[in-house]
C-alpha cells in the first residue's frame, strides 16, 4: 500500500493523468491492503490536486471504472474515490458512477463505518434522492451494536419510505398505508423500541387508530402480519461471515412489527387477532443457523400483546405457546402472563391451561358439523390431525370443496380452514402437555375431569384414548363409556388420576395392551406401552449416579431442542473458554432436580463446530439427582469434570442416592434421556457409516447402530412381535434378537430394531437407506397401538420395501443391493 501511495504521489507530481487514475482505482480495490491510515493519505493527495487536473483525472477514472468495479459488491474506497475526484467539479462528471456504486449498498446488510454516510449526505445536498434500498441500508447501519452516533442521527431524518423495502409484509404495508393517517400509524409503530409500551405510547396509538376505525386497522395489520417470514423480495449479497442475514428480520422493520403487535392489543378482542399474534410469536422464534431464534424481541412483543387481550382466544394462544415454546426469555414471559391470568381468576395455573382450550367449532368430542346451504362440512379429529370433509345434499361425500361453497360462503370456508390449522396446533400442544402430566402429580375431581378432558370437544379426542384411574380403578374409554379391564362401565367417581405402568404388575400392563387392541384404540403417545426404567444392579453399585446413557455422541442442536420440548433447561456449548451447567430438569412437585452431564466433542473449528463456534456434537455422561435448591454444577465447555458452584458461603450438596428416588421419577427422567440419545445420536444416522470427521466415530456408530437394544427398542421389539404376523409380507419376516429379518427376492436383510439401520446377508454388508416421510405406514400395516414412534415407522416402511426388493426403483438403493449381490 505504501508503494501505491508513492506511485500516486509521483504520478500526481508529474501530472501523469492515466497512471494516476489507474493507481488510485487499484489502491481502492486492493483488499489485501487494509490500512485506512495509508488510504487516508491517498485521499488527501487526490484532494490536493488542482481542479483542472482533477477534471482530467475524473474523465480517466470514469473510463476505467468498469474495469475495477464489482458488479455486486460496493467498494467503500471506490465510492470515496469517486466522491473525492469528481463531486465538486462542474457538471459532477462521476455522478453516474457514484450512483451506481451507492446503489449497491441496498443489497448489503449494514456497516459500522461512516464513509457511506458522507456520500449519502452529499447526494441529498445535491438534490438527488436516495433509493429505498439505500435508505434501508443506512437505517440498518444506524441500529448496529457498534454503529456511529452520527449515522443514527442521519438515519432519523430518512422518513421515506416509512418501512424498509426487502420484506413482503413491509412493502405491502407501505403500499397500503401511503396516505395519512395510515402513514402516521406505521411511523408510530417504528418507535416501538422498548420491552413494552408506555401509557404515552398507547395513548398516541389510540389517537391514530380512532379516525381509521378499529376494524379497518385490525384487517389491514393482520393482512400484513400474514406475510411475515416470507423470503426477502430481494436478497442481500456479499454476506461473507456470520448468520445468513437473508433469513433474519430487517432490524428496523422488526421494531415496526413490535409496534403493530402492541397496536393490535389496543383493539377490541377478536379470534383472528389472537391467532395472528400466535403465528407471529412462532415465526419470530424460528431457528436460524448461527443466529438462534430469528427475532426474540418480536416474539416477546407478540406475547405482551396477547397478555393484554381479554377473552378465551388470547388465553388459549398463551397456553398453547407456553407448551410449545423453548426459548427461555419468551417462555418466561408466557409463564408470567399465565400466572397473572390465573391469579386474576382465582385459579391454579394448571386449571387455567385446562380451561383455556377452545373447541374451535367442534360440537362434540372430535367432531363438528356446519351446514353451508345444501352442503355439509364435517370437521373431524383423526389421530392428532384435523380433517375437513364435505357432503352434498344427497349425503354423498365429495373429495374437494364444492363450487357452491367457494362462491356463496367464502368467509365460512376461510374460518373452517383456520379452524383446521388451529386444531392441528392445539392438538400437538395438548399431546405434549398430557405427556408431561405423569410427573405433575395431578388429581382431578371427577366432574371437572369429565368437563375439561373426557367430554371436551378437542381434548376429549386425546383423553378418550388414554388410560385413567377413577378412585384407584384403572379405566379406559370404549363404546361410549368408561370401562374397566373387564369392560364393566364406570359411571361415577370422586378422584381421577392418569394411569402409569410403574408399580403395576406385568400381567395388568399386558392386559391393558390387549384391551386397547381389542377396542382398536391408538393412544396419542406411549402409555400402556410406555418404557419402564427400573434401577439396575450397576446403578445400585454406583450409588448416586447412572451411567446407563453415558459415552454417547449426540448432535448438539437436536439434543438441545428435544431437551427444551421435554421441559429440560440446557445451554448450548460453545468452543470457547467458558463453563456451562449440565442439562437439568427441575421437578418442583417432588423437590428434585435431575442432571444429565454433557460436554462438547472435538476441538477443530469448522469441523466440530458451526461457523459461530457452537459444538456440532456432544459427549454424554452421568445422570444425577439433587435436591431442587442445591447449588448448580458446572463444567468447562471443552471438557473436564463438573464441580458445584458455591456462592455466599454455601455448603456443597451431595447427589442423592438413586435408591431414594421415587420409581416414577427415575423412570420418566431416564426415559427422557433415552429419547435424547435415541433421536440425537449420530449412531442412528444411516449416512454416518464412514464414522464422521476422520472416521473418529466409526466404532461408536457401529456399536450403537447394530448393538444391544435399549429400553425403547425392547418395547418396539415386543410390539413388532405382535404386528409383523398381520403384515401382508409376514411370511418373509421373522424377528431374531436385535433384528427384523426380511427375505427379499434378491437378498435377505437385517433391520436393527433400535436404529433402523440395515445389514445384508451373507456378509452383513451395510445398506444405506435414508428414510423419507413415514406417512402412510400405519395404513399399510394396520392397527398400531400408539403414535409418535418414528423409528417404528421407519423399520416397518423399510421392511415393506425390502420384501419386494425387485420393485425398488431408487438407483442409490438398487446399486447397493446389486453391487453387494455381485
Amino acid at each position: 500500500m505504501l508503494d501505491n501511495l508513492g506511485r500516486i504521489e509521483g504520478h500526481a507530481a508529474a501530472l501523469e493523468i492515466g497512471p494516476l487514475a489507474y493507481e488510485a482505482l487499484r489502491a481502492a480495490t486492493d483488499r489485501s491492503a487494509n490500512s485506512w491510515q495509508v488510504w487516508g493519505r491517498i485521499v488527501e493527495a487526490l484532494e490536493g490536486l488542482d481542479a483542472t487536473v482533477r477534471v482530467a483525472v475524473a474523465e480517466e477514472t470514469g473510463r476505467l471504472y468498469a474495469e475495477f468495479s464489482s458488479p455486486e459488491r460496493m467498494e467503500m474506497r471506490v465510492l470515496q474515490l469517486l466522491q473525492v475526484v469528481g463531486a465538486d467539479l462542474p457538471g459532477d462528471p462521476l455522478a453516474a458512477e457514484r450512483t451506481t456504486e451507492l446503489e449497491k449498498l441496498g443489497t448489503q446488510v449494514s456497516t459500522w463505518g461512516t464513509g457511506e454516510l458522507f456520500v449519502a449526505e452529499h447526494e441529498l445536498t445535491a438534490g438527488r434522492a436516495l433509493s429505498a434500498p439505500v435508505v434501508a441500508y443506512l437505517r440498518r447501519s444506524a441500529l448496529e451494536t457498534y454503529g456511529r452516533p452520527e449515522t443514527a442521527a442521519f438515519a432519523k431524518e430518512l422518513i421515506e419510505p416509512v418501512l424498509n423495502v426487502g420484506e413482503a409484509w413491509a412493502e405491502r404495508a407501505v403500499a397500503e398505508g401511503a396516505e395519512e393517517p395510515w402513514r402516521a400509524l406505521l411511523l408510530h409503530a417504528t418507535t416501538a423500541t422498548s420491552a413494552k409500551p408506555t401509557a404515552k405510547w398507547d395513548a398516541a396509538a389510540r389517537t391514530l387508530v380512532a379516525p381509521l376505525g378499529a376494524d379497518a386497522v385490525r384487517v389491514a395489520v393482520l393482512g400484513w402480519l400474514a406475510l411475515v417470514g416470507r423470503p426477502r423480495t430481494f436478497a442481500f449479497t456479499g454476506v461473507r461471515y456470520g448468520p445468513d442475514a437473508n433469513l433474519a428480520f430487517d432490524p428496523y422493520n422488526a421494531n415496526a412489527l413490535r409496534g403493530l403487535a402492541w397496536i393490535l392489543a389496543l383493539l377490541p378482542a377478536h379470534p383472528d387477532t389472537a391467532r395472528a399474534l400466535g403465528v407471529l410469536v412462532e415465526t419470530s422464534l424460528r431457528k436460524v443457523p448461527g443466529l438462534g431464534p430469528v427475532n426474540p424481541k418480536v416474539a416477546n412483543a407478540g406475547v405482551t400483546a396477547l397478555a393484554r387481550i381479554d377473552g378465551g382466544p388470547a388465553l388459549a394462544e398463551l397456553a398453547r405457546l407456553a407448551t410449545r415454546t423453548t426459548y427461555k426469555g419468551t417462555l418466561k414471559l408466557l409463564n408470567t402472563a399465565l400466572d397473572k391470568r390465573a391469579q386474576a381468576l382465582g385459579l391454579g395455573r394448571e386449571e387455567v391451561e385446562e380451561l383455556a382450550v377452545p373447541a374451535y367449532g367442534l360440537t362434540e368430542v372430535g367432531r363438528g358439523r356446519v351446514e353451508l346451504g345444501e352442503v355439509t362440512a364435517l370437521l373431524e379429529v383423526q389421530g392428532v390431525k384435523a380433517v375437513l370433509r364435505w357432503r352434498s345434499a344427497t349425503g354423498k361425500e365429495v373429495k374437494s370443496v364444492p363450487a357452491a361453497v367457494r362462491r356463496d360462503h367464502p368467509e365460512e370456508l376461510k374460518e373452517l380452514g383456520a379452524a383446521v390449522k388451529d386444531i392441528d396446533k392445539m392438538l400437538g400442544a395438548q399431546v405434549e402437555r398430557l405427556d408431561r402430566q405423569f410427573l405433575a402429580r395431578r388429581t382431578w375431581s371427577y366432574d371437572a375431569w369429565r368437563e375439561r378432558y373426557l367430554d371436551h370437544p378437542l381434548v376429549g379426542s386425546l383423553a378418550r384414548r388414554l388410560l385413567w384411574t377413577v378412585d384407584g380403578t384403572p379405566v379406559g374409554f370404549a363404546d361410549g363409556a368408561l370401562r374397566t379391564l373387564a369392560d364393566a362401565p364406570v359411571e361415577r367417581g370422586a378422584e381421577v388420576t392418569l394411569w402409569h405402568p410403574v408399580g403395576r404388575e406385568s400381567a395388568e400392563v399386558v392386559a391393558w395392551r390387549d384391551w386397547l387392541e381389542r377396542h382398536a384404540v391408538t393412544q396419542p403417545f406411549k402409555q400402556a406401552h410406555r418404557e419402564v426404567y427400573l434401577l439396575t444392579d450397576a446403578e445400585r453399585a454406583t450409588g448416586t449416579y447412572s451411567n446407563r446413557f453415558a459415552a454417547h455422541i449426540v448432535r448438539q442442536h437436536q439434543f438441545h431442542s428435544l431437551a427444551a420440548v421435554r421441559g429440560w433447561r440446557n445451554k448450548l456449548r460453545m468452543c470457547v473458554d467458558d463453563t456451562a451447567p449440565p442439562a437439568t430438569r427441575e421437578l418442583p412437585q417432588w423437590g428434585l432436580r435431575a442432571e444429565y452431564w454433557i460436554e462438547g466433542e472435538g476441538e477443530e473449528w469448522g469441523v466440530d463446530t458451526t461457523e459461530s463456534g457452537s459444538y456440532l456434537r456432544l459427549r454424554t455422561d452421568q445422570v444425577r439427582f439433587y435436591p431442587i435448591g442445591a447449588p448448580e454444577n458446572a463444567a468447562h465447555c471443552y471438557a473436564g469434570g463438573y464441580t458445584m458452584r458455591l456462592r455466599d458461603g454455601a455448603e456443597p450438596v451431595e447427589p442423592l442416592p438413586l435408591t431414594g428416588i421415587p420409581p416414577l421419577v427415575l423412570s420418566e427422567v431416564l426415559r427422557d434421556v433415552d429419547l435424547f440419545v435415541g433421536v440425537a445420536s449420530v449412531g442412528s444416522d444411516p449416512t454416518w457409516q464412514d464414522g464422521g470427521p476422520d472416521g473418529r466415530f466409526r466404532e461408536y456408530w457401529t456399536a450403537y447402530g447394530f448393538g444391544e437394544l435399549n429400553q425403547s427398542a425392547e418395547t418396539r421389539r415386543v410390539l413388532l412381535e405382535r404386528l409383523v404376523p398381520r403384515l401382508a409380507i409376514a411370511e418373509r419376516c421373522r424377528i431374531e434378537g436385535r433384528f427384523l429379518h426380511v427375505t427379499g427376492d434378491l437378498r435377505t436383510y437385517k433391520i436393527h430394531l433400535g436404529s433402523g439401520n440395515i445389514l445384508m446377508t451373507p456378509n452383513d454388508e451395510y445398506l444405506c437407506i435414508v428414510p423419507k416421510s413415514s406417512a402412510g405406514t400405519a395404513a399399510r400395516t394396520g392397527y398400531v397401538p400408539f403414535e409418535g414412534d418414528r423409528t417404528l415407522a421407519v423399520v416397518l416402511s423399510k421392511a415393506l420395501m425390502l420384501a419386494q426388493d425387485t420393485e425398488i426403483t431408487d438407483p442409490t438403493i438398487v446399486s447397493q443391493i446389486r453391487r453387494a449381490r455381485d
